[in-house]
């Protein structure tokens, strides 16, 4: 496993620490509350274990948080531009998505896509 990807999972687990400090939970009542030991708990916050997809959704859901919570303020070690691997797409366009998703309002939403649209035409 490379070095970015332990970065990102110690990341992932610090921001599950935070969010569960924050709730005054301890690591044994979300171990319970997922159906797993406190021990796992621990090896997630430490990035010392892989979360899965899977089981990153539900600990947002049980911590009551997006599952973007857990990437905010990841230290962006790409270059700007650069294609991610196996035709991922650029660092930019993913942070885009996800301030994207963030905005609650539907109006906002949906003028922000329609001005989106407007550049792309007139640059075509």
């Amino acid at each position: 496993m490379g070095g970015r990807t332990k970065r990102i999972d110690k990341h992932v687990g610090e921001r599950i620490r935070l969010r569960r400090t924050e709730l005054g939970l301890t690591q044994e009542q979300l171990a319970e509350a997922l159906g797993v030991s406190y021990q796992q708990i621990q090896k997630y916050e430490t990035g010392a274990n892989r979360i899965s997809a899977g089981r990153i959704l539900e600990i947002a859901r049980k911590l009551s948080v997006d599952v973007g919570f857990f990437f905010e303020d990841l230290p962006d070690d790409s270059q700007p531009g650069q294609v991610l691997e196996h035709g991922g797409r650029q660092r930019s366009a993913i942070e885009l998505v996800r301030k994207f998703a963030q905005i609650k309002d539907p109006e906002v939403r949906a003028a922000i896509a329609g001005l989106v649209k407007t550049i792309v035409e007139r640059a075509d």
